[in-house]
This record gives structure tokens, C-alpha cells and sequence, in this order.
């Protein structure tokens, strides 16, 4: 951050009342105890992951029409063939 950026943001803050600031450093606290982002990764590798730890004998279990026929398994709808 660039210290003319920290500079407006304290100045504001002290505008605020005791309870709000308060509720701020709150929001920050929140802010910085969650684990910081390394990296990204394509929400397809992470799907890659996820699928690769699934035994395949589950994988058999699911329907093989099941993107013809998704409407049939979510909600009952008459199967298409």
C-alpha cells in the first residue's frame, strides 16, 4: 500500500466513532487470520484433484445419460432416449 493510500485511511478512521472503529479493526483481524493466496490455480486442476481422489468404483456407480438426462435424476422428470 502506498503510504499516501495509509495516510487517508487512518485519517478517515479517526473521523469514526470509538464503536466503529472498533467494528474496523474487527473486519481487519478477520482480514489477516485467513491464509494468504500463494497462488490460483484454473478451477479445472482443482476439480482434477478433487476427481482423482474418488475410488473408481464410485465413478461406475453414476448414470451414463446422466447429461442427457440430468433433469430425470435432479428433479423426476420422464427420461430422454
Amino acid at each position: 500500500m502506498q503510504p499516501d493510500a495509509a495516510n487517508t485511511i487512518f485519517e478517515k478512521l479517526k473521523t469514526l466513532s470509538i464503536e466503529d472503529q472498533e467494528e474496523i479493526l474487527r473486519l481487519v483481524e478477520v482480514k489477516l487470520s485467513r491464509p494468504q493466496k500463494a497462488e490460483t490455480r484454473p478451477i479445472w486442476e482443482v476439480i482434477t484433484e478433487i476427481s482423482s481422489e474418488i475410488p473408481l468404483e464410485e465413478w461406475e456407480k453414476l448414470p451414463s445419460d446422466g447429461s442427457v438426462n440430468h433433469d430425470h435424476y435432479l428433479y423426476g422428470a420422464p427420461k430422454k432416449y
